[in-house]
């Protein structure tokens, strides 16, 4: 049995002029929005319903026992606990009486032995399905009504492609659990994908206000940009920057020419995705191992990773090249200062260090 996430989808045309998405009430949001439950195995499940209808025919039975005065049997002989049983099974499998009654003791325990068990299978079979449909719809707006509500400080990945999965991996290498993520796609294929690896999903284009606002950006603390499109990018990042003006923003985009877009739009972090592997690719060709030592340090399952920590105590005043972890850079009042700079030869208590991590397989 292994535990899923919500699952949301959400169409982003809206037909009929039926307002926004989020201002319907959460019970018309079924079938827009879509949480799962945890799954489990059939016959699991069988045996649970099979379990629940002994217990509430065995409730039934105690009842109409202790209760025999006010039952009358057409042989006019006091109720045994067997004629309880009897009476319970015929009347929760909906029997009723008809011109075949069983009269004899030998004739009422093979009914509840043996018929009765195939009438609660049979049941089972033909009704289970569509008690299980409406019962989902309830527990569905529940489960909407309670996520809407509960979910804050996550983040908020736009694309499910290469990109967006790659980044993924690498927050849940970091450590980010699968619930604190939500991604964002118009492709249902990429969504259901997200939704086997446990995330949840949306489905409709990001750049929708309203898309977003039930993906909760309003309440993110980061949002991850991986369109396959500069001019996409540009507007999903102006739009969730207007609805979260301080999110930490970070967008890929194609072409380098395109980043002061981003950058005016609202995005912290601009990465150019086709000149950075191009790098790697020419690095490639004379030094091969600087790739792989770069890769290692993007990859946070094993080897090295770069980290950032709290300046500690002990450490305000001294020189990051003096620390016991090998830093990189010190990241001050939001800006990144690389080490061997002047103004960085004195820590100070506010300070964060950027530092290779040793990652234990």
């Amino acid at each position: 049995m292994s535990p899923e996430w919500p699952v949301i989808r959400v169409f982003a045309d809206n037909p009929r002029g039926l307002g926004r998405l989020t201002d319907r009430p959460d019970f018309a949001l079924v079938g827009i929005l879509r949480i799962p439950e945890t799954q489990e195995s059939p016959w699991r499940s069988l045996w649970k319903r099979v379990a629940l209808a002994a217990l509430l025919l065995i409730a039934a039975t105690l009842v109409v026992f202790f209760g025999r005065d006010g039952y009358r049997d057409s042989s006019g002989t006091e109720l045994s606990l067997l004629d309880a049983a009897y009476y319970s099974t015929v009347s929760l499998s909906t029997t009723g009486y008809g011109d075949i009654t069983p009269v004899t003791p030998e004739a009422r325990l093979v009914n509840i032995v043996v018929i009765t068990p195939l009438r609660i299978l049979f049941l089972i079979v033909l009704v289970g399905t569509t008690l299980s449909v409406l019962t989902e719809r309830s527990r569905q707006a529940f489960k909407i009504q309670r996520w809407r509500h509960t979910v804050r400080n996550h983040t908020v990945v736009v694309g499910y492609g290469t990109k967006g999965r790659t980044a993924i991996d690498a927050m849940l290498g970091d450590g980010v659990q699968p619930g604190d993520i939500v991604v964002v796609d118009s492709d249902a294929n990429m969504l259901e994908r997200a939704a086997n690896a446990g995330l949840v999903t949306v489905h409709g284009s990001a750049a929708q206000s309203d898309v977003l606002r039930l993906a909760g950006v309003q309440h993110a603390s980061s949002v991850v940009v991986a369109t396959n499109r500069d001019d996409t990018a540009t507007l999903v990042t102006l739009t969730a920057r207007e609805l979260n003006p301080k999110a930490k923003i970070v967008a890929s985009i194609r072409e380098a020419e395109n980043t002061h877009l981003l950058r005016q739009s609202g995005a912290d972090s601009v990465v150019v995705s086709s000149e950075t592997a191009g790098r790697l690719l020419g690095i490639a060709t004379t030094t091969p191992s600087v790739v792989d030592m770069i890769e290692d340090l993007l990859t946070p399952e094993a080897g090295f990773a770069i980290s950032e920590r709290e300046v500690e105590p002990e450490e305000v005043g001294g020189s990051p090249r003096h620390l016991r972890d090998i830093v990189l850079g010190v990241v001050r009042d939001g800006e990144l200062i690389r080490v061997g700079e002047p103004e960085v030869d004195a820590l100070e208590s506010a300070d964060k260090l950027l530092y290779l991590r040793r990652v234990q397989a």
